[in-house]
């Protein structure tokens, strides 16, 4: 009797555990700790802001640095790509700030973060060599790559050095690497070019989906679905006089999702500037749940929050998209929300602890 006793409270605190876990509104699959002159709050103030309403955050900084030039902006000190005309440059150290902040908590802590490299040029074939040194040098900490970025609007052509490409033999060393160590990887590739005219394929669509079927061993997320700033979703093409109809938007993404060719590949919603076309209108919100709950297992939710100054800066890409949430199936809700996340990023983590272990000096 006592052991059964004993046995029935056990899994009470069990179920009492799995109930805790759960109180959480999201886990974040796109998360920026610092900015782009690498300032940002401390990973200890920021599990203060989140509290307890958010599960666990992949935890990136970001790669590029904003040059402050004197004689481009001279006493104003630009904290934002869009602030100077002065170039970015690739900030490898990033790598080992996010690392450092990471070992600066307790085990308990650690598990609400999943920390990304992000401090690499995607267009040098040392790339590769420089992720993996990366994972020797900090094993244990590190969960996949990104977000890198390929094509952005604005920010793409300020990198200085070579443009970073889809066809750059230095992506696939970089794709093939994460194939072998487990990383999962997290790509901004815009789908389009800026102010793109309708009635054209969108133009980085096929390279982007063409290099994911190149690397069917490597987890990929396709950053805020190839949307940007100015890089609307894809229009439809239909039109008197005109011969070929495009897809738009939506149809890209469920044609992808439906090709066995890319079942390595997952997108997510992050970014306030795709939730403002998501919910712009009743039509868009309908659409995007429509495809959601068809592919519930392929979508994750993300911030995209850069350096949050308060909780409800931090919040506000969730509350955004309260419409698209209230739309969705109770259980696409939760894997979209928590569910893909866990089982992405522990899959990886896994992954790239055996191979830790195996490379190790």
């Amino acid at each position: 009797m006592c052991s059964l006793l004993v046995l029935g409270f056990l899994i009470h605190l069990g179920f009492e555990a799995q109930a805790q876990r759960q109180d959480y509104l999201f886990n974040d699959s796109h998360f920026h700790l610092t900015n782009y002159i690498q300032e940002g709050l401390g990973i200890k103030d920021f599990l203060n802001l989140i509290g307890e309403d958010v599960g666990r955050v992949a935890l990136f900084g970001i790669p590029l640095q904003q040059t402050w030039s004197y004689g481009n902006s001279g006493d104003f000190a630009p904290t934002y790509y869009l602030e100077s005309d002065a170039p970015l440059y690739y900030y490898s150290f990033t790598d080992a700030h996010i690392a450092l902040e990471y070992l600066s908590l307790s085990e308990k802590e650690k598990k609400r973060f999943d920390p990304m490299i992000t401090g690499f040029n995607p267009s040098d074939m040392y790339a590769a060599d420089h992720i993996k040194r990366v994972l020797l040098a900090f094993p244990g900490v590190f969960t996949g790559i990104g977000e890198f970025t390929i094509h952005k609007e604005f920010v793409s052509p300020k990198v200085a050095g070579e443009t970073a490409s889809l066809t750059n033999p230095a992506l696939d060393r970089i794709m093939e690497t994460c194939a072998e160590t487990g990383l999962l990887v997290i790509i901004h590739n815009d789908i389009d070019i800026p102010f793109q005219k309708e009635g054209r394929e969108a133009v980085y669509y096929r390279q982007m989906v063409d290099m994911v079927s190149r690397h069917p061993n490597t987890t990929i997320i396709w950053a805020h679905t190839g949307l940007g700033r100015v890089v609307h979703p894809v229009r439809d093409s239909r039109g008197i006089m005109r011969p070929v109809r495009y897809p738009n938007q939506m149809e890209l993404i469920e044609e992808t999702l439906s090709n066995p060719a890319y079942q390595n590949l997952y997108f997510d919603i992050s970014w306030d500037e795709v939730a403002k076309y998501i919910i712009s209108t009743p039509e868009n919100i309908e659409g995007t749940a429509r495809l959601i709950n068809k592919f519930p297992d392929r979508i994750l939710f993300g911030t995209d929050v850069v350096a949050p100054k308060d909780k409800e800066m931090y919040m506000g890409v969730y509350r955004m998209y309260e419409p698209l949430w209230d739309k969705l199936f109770p259980e696409t809700r939760e894997k979209v929300l928590k569910g893909n996340y866990e089982r992405l990023f522990d899959q990886s983590a896994k992954k790239v602890r055996a191979w830790e272990e195996a490379n190790k000096n």
